[in-house]
């Protein structure tokens, strides 16, 4: 009898675990499409710069899992156990998490970019009692440090006698998953902390399950396609998306110093359908490309976020993916995705409208999620009904609920009262940023609310001033500050030059400074940035005054 074949939708050939765990996803890959691959590993880069894979299929990764589950409970993990998870990008990160996964035990996830005093703070918060991790990681948990004192099961993965036991364990038949609802605790993934200090945020397997089913439906992505996940925590989704997994030769906590010629290599050589990055990344590799004459014709979905986006960067992406969509999400941690638009539209009709102040462009909310946007609160908001609906067009507050919206930061009962509202059986998220809801439907960006600079004129909102001037040719970056000690504060702009471009003497500075002034003529708020700064050369970065 010929097996069936997954064709956009689930075909239940057998009945596996009840219960909600996630990862029964991959379990369920691995009996429809077990020889399609499900992760591609860079090993090394060939004299003509082509990037040589280890393959992995969906059953391979299903019994390499399960033999990792196995480890971890001969080690002391069981269902429930908080286990941090220091482990690179790639396979072993994939195996490592879904082996936790499956027997219910909780991954803590902590961004490394984050700088070592906060990672401490943040394990030493989370008190984990159990430690997967590559070899250096294992050993620094063995130091007399605080973070490291709660720790007691310790896995050392990547090592040939980690391969070994996978191997000797890949023959067993299939471990039963563990039996968990909907509401059971599933990981622990801290925020950045780019722009506050970092919290882990509870996820159950129930948001999981609907974030899976959001970025399914939003970006309409099928089985069979190869995505380049260059933020690590969108390989994850991937098996239960039935899509090939290529991990990238990069570091996450350093995007921007990545080489983009082994990345672009994969990109092109793996005939890559989807990527997910940072603006920085993209900035690289779209540059790359340009001066070599490349371009990444596989490619369907560019999906790009984590900081504002240029438009000349979403130009760039048109050029040099011609064949794909390029959409910018919005979201957080807490909540993702809650909101997208395609560059087609920003270009067309949305650019001019961010360059006059009124803000970026995020869309329309994704399917299943709910946006307002509220007058700003000092403090907790209880209830809903504790808010303030803004007027059409109105600066305020977003905030957001859905399926995927998480309900508490973990052991932090301040923050989750700060940045939650109840509503009945609903959780709304205050997402921390500024913005405005036109009667089209579409959200604005404003920027963050912690940034805005209060000025003797009024408040002035980071995205109503910085568009217009990343628009000038030379600025690769720039951000709006507030000089001064307390309020009013006068606003300046930092500006960062692209490579090759910082002004060399007084002149070129005047000048730059001249085609800043002219970007800010059609914003009557960025006019207002007129604080005179001196010149302060560090790195590539100079402050600057439009005026």
């Amino acid at each position: 009898m010929q097996k069936p074949r997954f064709r956009g939708f689930f075909v239940p050939r057998l009945m596996i675990a009840p219960g909600s765990n996630v990862a029964r996803h991959l379990r369920q890959a691995a009996l429809d499409e077990p020889d399609a691959l499900a992760t591609l590993t860079p090993l090394s880069i060939g004299p003509d710069g082509k990037v040589v894979h280890a393959r992995c299929t969906f059953r391979q990764l299903d019994q390499e899992s399960d033999a990792a589950a196995r480890i971890f409970h001969a080690e002391g993990i069981a269902t429930g156990t908080r286990t941090l998870l220091a482990v690179r990008p790639g396979h072993d990160l994939i195996v490592a998490m879904f082996g936790l996964l499956k027997l219910g035990a909780i991954p803590v996830a902590i961004d490394p970019g984050m700088g070592w005093p906060a990672f401490l703070r943040c394990v030493r918060h989370t008190e984990p009692t159990a430690l997967v991790g590559v070899r250096s990681a294992v050993w620094l948990s063995r130091a007399p440090l605080p973070a490291f004192r709660s720790i007691r099961h310790r896995v050392q993965v990547g090592t040939t006698r980690w391969r070994r036991l996978r191997e000797q364990c890949a023959a067993a038949e299939p471990r039963p998953l563990a039996e968990l609802g909907a509401d059971s605790p599933a990981a622990i993934l801290f925020t950045s902390g780019s722009t506050g200090a970092p919290k882990g945020v509870d996820y159950t397997h129930g948001m999981f399950e609907a974030q899976i089913e959001l970025v399914r439906k939003t970006y309409a992505i099928e089985p069979g396609e190869i995505d380049m996940p260059m933020l690590p925590l969108f390989a994850l989704f991937n098996p239960a998306l039935r899509v090939t997994t290529v991990t990238p030769l990069l570091d996450p906590s350093r995007p921007a110093e990545a080489d983009p010629g082994p990345i672009v290599a994969a990109l092109r050589g793996e005939k890559v359908t989807t990527s997910f990055g940072s603006p920085a990344v993209w900035g690289r590799l779209a540059d790359h490309c340009e001066r070599r004459g490349l371009a990444l014709p596989s490619l369907r979905r560019v999906l790009i976020a984590g900081a504002p986006v240029p438009d000349s960067l979403l130009e760039q992406l048109r050029r040099v993916a011609p064949q794909a969509q390029v959409h910018t999400p919005y979201g957080a941690t807490e909540c993702l995705p809650v909101s997208t638009i395609a560059a087609a539209e920003l270009l067309a009709t949305q650019g001019a409208v961010a360059r006059a102040g009124l803000g970026t462009c995020l869309g329309r909310p994704v399917a299943g999620v709910e946006i307002r946007v509220i007058r700003e609160v000092e403090g907790p908001l209880r209830t809903l009904a504790d808010t303030t609906p803004c007027a059409p067009g109105e600066i305020g507050e977003i905030i957001a609920t859905g399926p995927s919206v998480t309900r508490s930061y973990h052991r932090l009962p301040a923050a989750t009262a700060a940045a939650k509202i109840a509503d009945g059986d609903r959780v709304w998220h205050r997402m921390g940023d500024l913005g405005t809801l036109g009667a089209d439907g579409r959200l604005r960006f404003l920027g963050r609310r912690a940034e805005k600079v209060r000025t003797a004129q009024g408040d002035l909102p980071t995205e109503a001033v910085e568009p217009a001037f990343r628009t000038h040719p030379d600025v690769a970056r720039c951000a709006l500050i507030g000089l001064g000690r307390q309020p009013p504060f006068r606003p300046a702009l930092v500006v960062e030059p692209r490579a090759g471009r910082f002004p060399a003497n007084a002149g070129e500075r005047e000048r730059f400074i001249a085609g800043l002034r002219a970007c800010a003529q059609e914003n009557p708020q960025a006019t207002q940035v007129d604080s005179p700064m001196p010149l302060s050369k560090s790195n590539t970065t100079f402050d600057a005054c439009p005026r």
